[in-house]
């Protein structure tokens, strides 16, 4: 059994920002040599999620005007209560994002896809997509293969 496992960096630009990093994962499955086995694929943040879905404009709006209504900015989070809220205060950064924590309970932290003969195996249209659920910052993104 082999393990290999990268992070990779990303700047996002705004609220639910859909990164597509397919490309960035297959390649990460090409350089491990691993030929049949599995790749995780894992945000390292609470506001963030990573789906596999298709890479359609008009689909990805939609999935975008969904997850507003779910977690609507605009609606009273306790966590948003800087008058009454103690626990995890960092000063000067701390933003108001209940609603980003809130719609992240709903997503994956993470999805495994087989590797078989050295290659990611993917229906026609499926795309792995990380998406910021908060505001613009930097996050990283882990990947571990494993196999033989």
């Amino acid at each position: 059994m082999i393990i290999k496992q990268k992070t990779l960096n990303y700047k996002t630009k705004e609220r639910l920002d859909f990164l597509d990093i397919t490309d960035k994962v297959h390649e990460f499955v090409a350089e491990t040599g691993i030929k049949d086995g599995i790749v995780n694929i894992q945000t390292l943040h609470t506001t963030t999620s990573i789906i596999v879905n298709e890479d359609e404009p008009l689909l990805i709006q939609d999935m975008k005007n969904h997850f507003r209504e779910l977690a609507r900015e605009d609606a009273y989070y306790g966590h948003n209560d800087f008058d009454i809220r103690i626990a995890h205060m960092h000063g000067m950064d701390e933003y108001k994002n209940g609603h980003s924590h809130c719609l992240a309970a709903y997503l994956p932290t993470n999805v495994t896809l087989n590797v078989v003969d050295g290659k990611v195996t993917f229906g026609k249209w499926q795309r792995i997509f990380f998406i910021e659920l908060d505001h613009a910052r930097d996050r990283k993104v882990q990947l571990q293969v494993m196999g033989e």
